[in-house]
Protein backbone atom coordinates (compact mmCIF):
# COMPACT_ATOMS: atom_id res chain seq x y z
CA UNK A 1 0.00 0.00 0.00
CA UNK A 2 1.09 3.44 -0.46
CA UNK A 3 0.72 6.72 1.66
CA UNK A 4 0.75 10.28 0.69
CA UNK A 5 2.72 12.79 2.26
CA UNK A 6 2.53 16.59 2.16
CA UNK A 7 5.40 18.75 0.40
CA UNK A 8 6.74 21.77 1.51
CA UNK A 9 4.67 23.43 -1.42
CA UNK A 10 1.22 22.55 -0.11
CA UNK A 11 0.53 19.29 -2.99
CA UNK A 12 0.90 15.60 -2.05
CA UNK A 13 3.26 12.89 -3.21
CA UNK A 14 2.61 9.37 -3.13
CA UNK A 15 5.12 7.19 -1.44
CA UNK A 16 5.01 3.58 -0.77
CA UNK A 17 6.63 2.57 2.66
CA UNK A 18 9.31 -0.03 3.65
CA UNK A 19 8.25 -4.06 4.78
CA UNK A 20 11.46 -4.69 6.64
CA UNK A 21 13.64 -3.04 9.17
CA UNK A 22 17.17 -2.90 8.69
CA UNK A 23 19.19 -6.00 10.16
CA UNK A 24 21.76 -5.23 12.95
CA UNK A 25 23.90 -7.28 14.84
CA UNK A 26 24.09 -7.46 19.02
CA UNK A 27 25.52 -5.24 20.59
CA UNK A 28 29.45 -6.14 21.03
CA UNK A 29 31.62 -3.45 22.65
CA UNK A 30 33.11 -1.37 20.24
CA UNK A 31 37.07 -1.55 19.53
CA UNK A 32 38.36 1.18 17.47
CA UNK A 33 36.01 4.51 18.63
CA UNK A 34 34.20 5.59 21.88
CA UNK A 35 30.78 6.29 20.77
CA UNK A 36 27.97 8.05 23.00
CA UNK A 37 24.26 9.15 21.75
CA UNK A 38 22.97 12.12 22.93
CA UNK A 39 19.92 11.06 24.31
CA UNK A 40 16.25 12.32 24.46
CA UNK A 41 13.87 12.55 27.03
CA UNK A 42 10.41 11.21 27.16
CA UNK A 43 7.45 13.54 28.22
CA UNK A 44 4.87 12.33 30.33
CA UNK A 45 1.72 12.95 28.36
CA UNK A 46 -0.94 12.99 31.51
CA UNK A 47 0.62 15.72 32.82
CA UNK A 48 -1.23 18.94 33.38
CA UNK A 49 1.44 20.59 32.16
CA UNK A 50 2.10 24.40 29.95
CA UNK A 51 5.18 24.88 27.92
CA UNK A 52 6.39 27.25 30.95
CA UNK A 53 6.02 25.26 33.54
CA UNK A 54 8.59 21.97 35.29
CA UNK A 55 9.05 19.54 32.57
CA UNK A 56 6.80 16.36 33.34
CA UNK A 57 9.17 13.32 32.45
CA UNK A 58 7.65 9.86 31.57
CA UNK A 59 10.61 7.87 33.68
CA UNK A 60 9.71 4.43 32.97
CA UNK A 61 10.09 5.62 29.30
CA UNK A 62 12.82 7.72 29.22
CA UNK A 63 15.28 5.19 31.09
CA UNK A 64 14.07 1.87 28.60
CA UNK A 65 15.24 4.00 25.79
CA UNK A 66 18.46 4.65 27.51
CA UNK A 67 18.68 0.66 27.87
CA UNK A 68 17.69 0.48 24.13
CA UNK A 69 21.12 2.64 23.23
CA UNK A 70 23.21 0.88 26.01
CA UNK A 71 21.71 -2.59 24.29
CA UNK A 72 23.86 -1.22 21.06
CA UNK A 73 27.32 -0.84 22.65
CA UNK A 74 26.44 2.96 22.31
CA UNK A 75 27.09 4.96 25.47
CA UNK A 76 24.61 7.50 26.69
CA UNK A 77 25.56 11.68 26.81
CA UNK A 78 22.74 12.06 29.27
CA UNK A 79 21.38 15.61 30.16
CA UNK A 80 22.91 17.21 27.00
CA UNK A 81 21.26 19.73 24.29
CA UNK A 82 19.32 16.60 22.97
CA UNK A 83 17.21 16.39 26.41
CA UNK A 84 16.20 19.60 25.71
CA UNK A 85 18.78 21.28 28.50
CA UNK A 86 17.53 25.00 28.52
CA UNK A 87 14.44 24.31 26.54
CA UNK A 88 11.69 22.32 28.66
CA UNK A 89 14.21 20.65 31.05
CA UNK A 90 15.36 22.83 34.01
CA UNK A 91 18.59 22.24 36.38
CA UNK A 92 15.63 20.13 38.77
CA UNK A 93 14.64 18.28 36.03
CA UNK A 94 18.34 18.03 34.88
CA UNK A 95 19.99 17.06 38.21
CA UNK A 96 17.34 14.08 38.84
CA UNK A 97 18.05 12.63 35.01
CA UNK A 98 21.37 12.64 35.79
CA UNK A 99 20.69 10.54 38.83
CA UNK A 100 18.24 8.49 37.52
CA UNK A 101 20.09 7.58 34.73
CA UNK A 102 23.44 7.01 36.13
CA UNK A 103 22.38 4.51 38.89
CA UNK A 104 20.30 2.83 35.35
CA UNK A 105 23.73 2.97 33.73
CA UNK A 106 25.35 1.21 36.90
CA UNK A 107 23.00 -1.24 36.98
CA UNK A 108 23.33 -2.75 33.43
CA UNK A 109 26.84 -1.69 32.67
CA UNK A 110 25.90 0.99 30.31
CA UNK A 111 28.73 3.97 29.90
CA UNK A 112 27.71 7.70 30.44
CA UNK A 113 28.73 10.94 30.67
CA UNK A 114 27.00 14.12 31.79
CA UNK A 115 26.06 17.94 31.27
CA UNK A 116 27.49 19.90 33.72
CA UNK A 117 26.31 23.38 32.66
CA UNK A 118 25.13 26.38 34.18
CA UNK A 119 21.42 26.93 33.49
CA UNK A 120 20.34 26.99 37.30
CA UNK A 121 20.94 30.75 36.81
CA UNK A 122 20.55 33.33 34.39
CA UNK A 123 22.99 35.61 34.64
CA UNK A 124 25.16 37.26 37.11
CA UNK A 125 28.89 37.22 38.55
CA UNK A 126 31.37 35.27 36.82
CA UNK A 127 31.85 34.07 40.73
CA UNK A 128 28.16 33.27 40.71
CA UNK A 129 28.51 31.18 37.04
CA UNK A 130 32.04 29.26 38.61
CA UNK A 131 29.56 28.08 41.88
CA UNK A 132 26.37 27.24 39.30
CA UNK A 133 29.31 24.64 37.29
CA UNK A 134 30.24 23.88 40.77
CA UNK A 135 26.71 22.77 41.95
CA UNK A 136 26.91 20.89 38.55
CA UNK A 137 29.79 19.15 38.76
CA UNK A 138 29.58 17.51 42.20
CA UNK A 139 25.57 16.46 41.36
CA UNK A 140 27.49 14.18 37.95
CA UNK A 141 30.78 13.46 39.97
CA UNK A 142 28.43 11.81 42.51
CA UNK A 143 26.49 10.56 40.85
CA UNK A 144 29.17 8.06 39.37
CA UNK A 145 29.48 9.90 36.00
CA UNK A 146 31.88 10.96 33.55
CA UNK A 147 31.30 14.94 33.19
CA UNK A 148 30.78 16.82 30.11
CA UNK A 149 31.50 21.09 30.61
CA UNK A 150 29.06 22.20 28.43
CA UNK A 151 29.01 25.85 27.26
CA UNK A 152 27.02 28.70 29.61
CA UNK A 153 25.13 30.84 28.29
CA UNK A 154 25.83 32.75 31.43
CA UNK A 155 29.03 32.66 30.89
CA UNK A 156 28.49 34.04 26.99
CA UNK A 157 26.64 36.91 28.69
CA UNK A 158 29.54 37.55 31.53
CA UNK A 159 32.85 37.12 30.59
CA UNK A 160 34.48 40.83 29.29
CA UNK A 161 37.16 38.60 27.14
CA UNK A 162 39.43 34.98 26.28
CA UNK A 163 40.83 35.50 29.99
CA UNK A 164 37.40 35.06 31.74
CA UNK A 165 37.15 31.56 29.56
CA UNK A 166 41.04 30.63 30.86
CA UNK A 167 40.27 31.10 34.59
CA UNK A 168 36.90 29.77 34.69
CA UNK A 169 37.41 26.69 33.23
CA UNK A 170 40.97 26.50 34.68
CA UNK A 171 39.58 26.56 38.05
CA UNK A 172 36.95 23.61 37.19
CA UNK A 173 39.19 21.50 35.63
CA UNK A 174 41.84 21.50 38.42
CA UNK A 175 38.66 19.98 40.97
CA UNK A 176 37.26 17.55 38.50
CA UNK A 177 38.32 14.12 40.22
CA UNK A 178 38.15 12.56 36.85
CA UNK A 179 38.83 13.58 33.08
CA UNK A 180 35.91 15.55 31.25
CA UNK A 181 35.28 16.15 28.23
CA UNK A 182 35.33 19.67 27.29
CA UNK A 183 32.09 20.47 25.08
CA UNK A 184 32.16 23.59 22.16
CA UNK A 185 28.35 24.01 21.20
CA UNK A 186 28.32 26.47 18.45
CA UNK A 187 25.26 29.31 18.10
CA UNK A 188 23.55 27.40 15.36
CA UNK A 189 22.72 25.14 18.03
CA UNK A 190 22.16 28.45 20.78
CA UNK A 191 22.01 31.43 19.53
CA UNK A 192 22.98 32.50 22.81
CA UNK A 193 26.32 30.97 22.42
CA UNK A 194 27.41 33.72 19.86
CA UNK A 195 30.86 34.85 21.00
CA UNK A 196 32.18 31.84 23.16
CA UNK A 197 35.86 31.72 23.81
CA UNK A 198 35.51 36.11 24.13
CA UNK A 199 35.32 36.09 20.03
CA UNK A 200 32.78 35.48 17.19
CA UNK A 201 35.72 35.23 14.94
CA UNK A 202 36.36 31.58 15.07
CA UNK A 203 40.39 31.47 14.45
CA UNK A 204 40.35 33.93 17.59
CA UNK A 205 37.43 31.64 19.82
CA UNK A 206 39.44 28.27 18.57
CA UNK A 207 42.83 29.83 19.74
CA UNK A 208 41.08 30.06 23.43
CA UNK A 209 40.00 27.10 22.87
CA UNK A 210 43.24 24.49 22.41
CA UNK A 211 44.73 26.94 25.47
CA UNK A 212 42.95 25.97 27.93
CA UNK A 213 43.52 22.51 26.80
CA UNK A 214 46.83 22.67 26.30
CA UNK A 215 47.23 24.17 29.76
CA UNK A 216 45.29 21.11 31.55
CA UNK A 217 45.95 18.06 29.23
CA UNK A 218 45.52 15.69 32.14
CA UNK A 219 42.47 16.82 33.05
CA UNK A 220 40.38 16.94 29.72
CA UNK A 221 39.12 13.35 28.28
CA UNK A 222 38.62 14.58 24.83
CA UNK A 223 37.04 17.84 23.33
CA UNK A 224 33.41 17.86 21.80
CA UNK A 225 33.30 19.69 18.66
CA UNK A 226 29.51 21.33 17.89
CA UNK A 227 30.41 23.84 14.71
CA UNK A 228 28.51 21.76 11.41
CA UNK A 229 32.58 22.69 10.33
CA UNK A 230 34.06 19.66 9.39
CA UNK A 231 37.49 21.31 8.01
CA UNK A 232 37.61 23.33 11.41
CA UNK A 233 37.49 20.42 13.44
CA UNK A 234 39.97 18.20 11.40
CA UNK A 235 42.53 21.34 12.33
CA UNK A 236 41.36 21.37 16.63
CA UNK A 237 41.74 17.40 16.27
CA UNK A 238 45.62 17.91 14.75
CA UNK A 239 46.56 19.97 17.30
CA UNK A 240 45.21 18.38 20.47
CA UNK A 241 48.03 17.36 22.86
CA UNK A 242 48.63 13.59 22.95
CA UNK A 243 46.19 11.48 24.67
CA UNK A 244 43.11 14.01 24.44
CA UNK A 245 40.32 13.07 22.04
CA UNK A 246 37.97 14.66 19.31
CA UNK A 247 34.35 13.48 19.96
CA UNK A 248 32.79 14.78 16.31
CA UNK A 249 29.39 16.50 17.76
CA UNK A 250 29.01 17.55 13.68
CA UNK A 251 25.34 15.92 12.65
CA UNK A 252 25.99 17.34 8.63
CA UNK A 253 29.69 15.35 8.49
CA UNK A 254 29.96 12.65 11.10
CA UNK A 255 30.83 9.94 8.43
CA UNK A 256 33.74 10.97 7.26
CA UNK A 257 34.60 12.42 10.43
CA UNK A 258 34.60 9.02 12.33
CA UNK A 259 36.27 7.23 9.85
CA UNK A 260 39.46 9.87 9.96
CA UNK A 261 42.14 9.79 7.50
CA UNK A 262 46.50 8.95 7.73
CA UNK A 263 46.40 11.78 10.56
CA UNK A 264 43.64 10.52 13.09
CA UNK A 265 40.11 10.39 13.27
CA UNK A 266 37.15 11.71 15.58
CA UNK A 267 35.10 9.97 17.98
CA UNK A 268 31.45 10.31 18.51
CA UNK A 269 28.80 12.37 20.87
CA UNK A 270 25.89 12.90 18.46
CA UNK A 271 22.62 13.72 18.90
CA UNK A 272 21.63 11.68 15.29
CA UNK A 273 22.81 8.80 16.97
CA UNK A 274 19.78 9.05 19.17
CA UNK A 275 17.34 8.25 16.20
CA UNK A 276 20.30 5.92 14.14
CA UNK A 277 21.54 3.97 17.27
CA UNK A 278 21.16 0.30 16.13
CA UNK A 279 21.87 1.26 12.53
CA UNK A 280 25.34 3.20 13.93
CA UNK A 281 26.61 1.05 16.38
CA UNK A 282 26.41 -1.44 13.28
CA UNK A 283 28.46 1.18 11.24
CA UNK A 284 31.11 1.40 14.12
CA UNK A 285 31.62 -2.51 14.27
CA UNK A 286 32.03 -2.56 10.73
CA UNK A 287 34.64 0.04 11.10
CA UNK A 288 36.57 -2.23 13.79
CA UNK A 289 37.20 -4.92 11.12
CA UNK A 290 39.38 -2.37 9.21
CA UNK A 291 36.58 -1.67 6.53
CA UNK A 292 36.30 2.03 6.06
CA UNK A 293 34.21 1.69 2.76
CA UNK A 294 31.93 -0.53 4.75
CA UNK A 295 31.28 1.88 7.57
CA UNK A 296 30.71 4.46 5.19
CA UNK A 297 28.61 2.53 2.97
CA UNK A 298 25.86 2.06 5.63
CA UNK A 299 26.84 5.25 7.27
CA UNK A 300 26.49 7.59 4.61
CA UNK A 301 23.35 7.49 3.68
CA UNK A 302 21.90 8.39 6.61
CA UNK A 303 23.35 12.21 5.97
CA UNK A 304 20.53 13.09 4.26
CA UNK A 305 18.00 12.34 7.11
CA UNK A 306 20.45 14.18 9.69
CA UNK A 307 20.36 17.39 7.56
CA UNK A 308 16.83 17.28 7.13
CA UNK A 309 16.61 16.78 10.95
CA UNK A 310 19.18 19.85 11.67
CA UNK A 311 17.84 22.00 8.96
CA UNK A 312 17.75 25.69 10.76
CA UNK A 313 16.60 26.74 12.81
CA UNK A 314 19.19 23.95 13.99
CA UNK A 315 17.89 24.04 17.70
CA UNK A 316 14.83 22.79 17.16
CA UNK A 317 16.03 18.97 15.64
CA UNK A 318 14.67 17.47 19.30
CA UNK A 319 11.61 17.54 17.90
CA UNK A 320 12.50 15.36 14.72
CA UNK A 321 14.96 13.10 17.13
CA UNK A 322 11.44 12.48 19.31
CA UNK A 323 8.97 12.35 16.94
CA UNK A 324 11.10 9.39 15.33
CA UNK A 325 11.30 7.99 18.61
CA UNK A 326 7.79 7.88 18.68
CA UNK A 327 7.22 6.50 15.35
CA UNK A 328 9.94 3.62 16.03
CA UNK A 329 7.99 2.30 19.54
CA UNK A 330 10.24 3.90 22.41
CA UNK A 331 7.40 6.34 23.58
CA UNK A 332 3.66 5.39 23.02
CA UNK A 333 2.95 9.37 22.53
CA UNK A 334 4.55 12.18 20.11
CA UNK A 335 4.59 14.92 23.22
CA UNK A 336 7.30 16.70 24.16
CA UNK A 337 8.44 18.81 27.06
CA UNK A 338 8.01 22.41 26.73
CA UNK A 339 5.73 21.72 24.05
CA UNK A 340 8.33 21.20 21.08
CA UNK A 341 6.32 18.99 19.29
CA UNK A 342 5.07 21.92 17.86
CA UNK A 343 8.23 23.28 16.62
CA UNK A 344 8.18 21.99 13.12
CA UNK A 345 5.80 21.62 10.14
CA UNK A 346 3.85 18.49 8.88
CA UNK A 347 5.85 18.48 5.57
CA UNK A 348 8.95 18.57 8.13
CA UNK A 349 7.74 15.44 9.48
CA UNK A 350 6.45 13.64 6.42
CA UNK A 351 10.42 14.03 4.58
CA UNK A 352 11.76 12.73 7.95
CA UNK A 353 9.20 9.58 8.11
CA UNK A 354 10.29 8.77 4.33
CA UNK A 355 13.89 8.98 5.11
CA UNK A 356 14.25 7.22 8.05
CA UNK A 357 11.93 4.40 6.80
CA UNK A 358 13.61 4.01 3.50
CA UNK A 359 16.93 3.64 6.18
CA UNK A 360 14.98 1.10 7.54
CA UNK A 361 15.14 2.55 11.18
CA UNK A 362 11.60 0.97 12.27
CA UNK A 363 11.36 -1.81 14.05
CA UNK A 364 8.16 -1.95 13.17
CA UNK A 365 7.49 -0.44 9.56
CA UNK A 366 3.84 -1.49 9.77
CA UNK A 367 3.23 0.81 13.10
CA UNK A 368 5.23 3.39 11.97
CA UNK A 369 3.58 4.13 9.03
CA UNK A 370 -0.10 3.45 11.12
CA UNK A 371 1.33 6.17 13.19
CA UNK A 372 2.24 8.46 10.57
CA UNK A 373 -1.18 8.04 9.09
CA UNK A 374 -2.90 8.88 12.41
CA UNK A 375 -0.62 11.95 12.09
CA UNK A 376 -1.12 13.13 8.60
CA UNK A 377 -5.42 12.51 9.75
CA UNK A 378 -4.83 14.86 12.58
CA UNK A 379 -3.66 17.77 10.43
CA UNK A 380 -6.39 16.84 7.82
CA UNK A 381 -4.67 14.37 5.54
CA UNK A 382 -7.36 12.58 4.35
CA UNK A 383 -5.63 8.38 2.95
Amino acid sequence: MTIRLPDADGGLRTYEPRTEPLAVTSGTPFTSRTVFSAAHVVADPFADATPDSPAAVDWDATLAFRCHLWSHGLGVAEAMDTAQRGMGLDWAGAAELIRRSAAEAKAVGGRIACGVGTDQITGGTLAAIRAAYEEQLAVVEEAGAQAILMASRALASAARGPEDYLEIYGHLLRQATEPVVLHWLGPMFDPALEGYWGSSDLDAATETFLEVVAAHPDRIDGIKVSLLDAGREVELRRRLPRGVRCYTGDDFHYPELIAGDDQGFSHALLGIFDPLGPLAAEAVRVLDTGDTAGFRALLDPTVALSRHLFQAPTRFYKTGVVFLAWLAGHQSHFTMVGGLQSARSLPHFARAYELADGLGLFPDPKQAEERMRNLLSLYGVNQ
